[in-house]
């Protein structure tokens, strides 16, 4: 893909009648990055990047449509498979073990998830990672959008991504989406105990011709599984999965739950703003200390 969008750079750079010198002044890179960039050598162009090629070229959004095509290329060949039949499945059901499934994810839910990681490189490259996240969301949104199930373990809603405030906005988020008609959330409460997928994510992709795709992933690494019987088997995990987790009505109301639970939480004091506060009202007028470290009580005199 790093060679089509080089390809495309070249062909509307002379037809811009521009030398790779004067693309690159007008992108702010030196001339021997467009070099890189139409051979398809070297570091692959950033998001910002291709922003700024696309205005400076007119393409009509063109290089900005690829970019997350060039994007992928950094990652193995069986996450970028799974992307490529994501992009296309008329049907998605997945479980998630620990976190909100990406197409689920706010951008500040999203921020916080892509920016741990021992992979991540430095700001510019989690900023990548965000904007090709929240790409892939606008297919739940368009006219060939698919059906998405989605199986969210007790743990994805209680675990603090980012802080309560970033982890409020993704619960009310999840209840906005189960509302959809091509949309279903279940929750999987802890109480059910042991099951078939406990060690890492599961997805289910549904092609345009009928077969299907399993997906299995854990903290640092990911399987595409496309034998039919192997698929058949993670299917029927998924289904006894479905079964044992809460109907979707009582899940959504488990998510406000505990997103009203995670507001009220965050309201209590910790116990050192509770010292300062205790602090400050002792130095209020009429608040004068006793000796041995008690507090006066106003319009009393000590021993009455």
């Amino acid at each position: 893909m790093s060679a089509l969008f080089g390809a495309r750079v070249l062909r509307l750079r002379k037809a811009a009648g521009l030398t790779q010198a004067e693309l690159g002044a007008r992108v702010h890179v030196v001339g021997t990055r467009i070099t890189q960039i139409e051979r398809a050598s070297g570091a692959r162009p950033t998001r910002e990047l291709a922003q700024a090629l696309d205005a400076a070229l007119q393409a009509d959004h063109l290089l900005i449509d690829l970019w997350p095509y060039v994007y992928r290329e950094a990652f193995p060949d069986w996450s970028r498979k799974f992307m490529e039949h994501s992009e296309v499945a008329v049907a998605i059901r997945e479980y998630a073990a620990h976190l909100v499934p990406g197409l689920l994810q706010t951008e500040a839910y999203a921020r916080a998830v892509l920016g741990v990681g021992r992979t991540l490189e430095g700001p510019e490259q989690l900023e990548e990672r965000v904007a090709a996240r929240l790409a892939r969301q606008s297919r739940l949104h368009g006219p060939d959008r698919p059906d998405m199930w989605a199986v969210l373990d007790e743990a994805v809603l209680r675990r603090s991504v980012g802080g309560s405030e970033v982890v409020g906005e993704q619960l009310a988020a999840l209840r906005k989406a189960a509302a959809q008609r091509h949309i279903t959330l279940q929750v999987l409460p802890f109480d059910q105990g042991a099951h078939d997928v406990m060690g890492g994510s599961l997805t289910l992709l549904t092609m345009p011709d009928g077969s299907e795709i399993a997906y299995t992933e854990g903290a640092h690494y990911g399987q595409l599984i496309e034998e039919p019987d192997e698929v058949r088997a993670f299917a029927l995990a998924y289904d006894r999965l479905r079964a044992a987790a809460l109907p979707p009505l009582m899940s959504r109301d488990m998510i406000r739950s505990v997103r009203e639970a995670n507001h009220r939480g965050a309201k209590v004091p910790s116990p050192a703003d509770r010292r300062r506060l205790a602090q400050k009202q002792l130095q209020q007028p009429g608040g004068r200390r006793l000796r041995g470290g008690g507090r006066r009580v106003p319009g009393r005199r000590a021993g009455t």
